[in-house]
């Protein structure tokens, strides 16, 4: 069985709005039928805790799908922001949306 991957990327400052939008969004790509959804995080400049929160979120209501959720591509502030509050151990992140691509054709039976 083959996974459907989906991609969401966010921009701009990652706050309350955006926070928002994110969570809206990966609820649809779930209930779309997507198994593993892929958060690229390039476009993010600024990450603040709602940011954070939303992307928790994010994490479970694929996990309670059944589905797996990756990052990608973030940059300095949010990593650090990441390491703080020790999400980093927490999500499954990868440094660019190809080195997800080579890691998922390798999964593929």
């Amino acid at each position: 069985m083959s996974s459907v991957v989906k991609v969401v990327q966010p921009s701009g400052i990652l706050d309350g709005i955006k926070a928002n939008q994110l969570r809206r969004e990966i609820s649809d790509v779930v209930a779309s039928g997507a198994t593993t959804v892929l958060i690229d995080l390039t476009d993010v400049t600024f990450m603040d805790s709602s940011g954070l929160s939303a992307l928790v979120s994010a994490l479970k209501m694929v996990r309670t799908a059944g589905g797996k959720l990756y990052l990608c591509s973030i940059n300095d502030q949010v990593k650090m922001v990441f390491e703080l509050t020790r999400m980093d151990r927490v999500f499954d992140t990868f440094s660019n949306r190809n080195d997800f691509n080579a890691a998922i054709a390798n999964l593929e039976p």
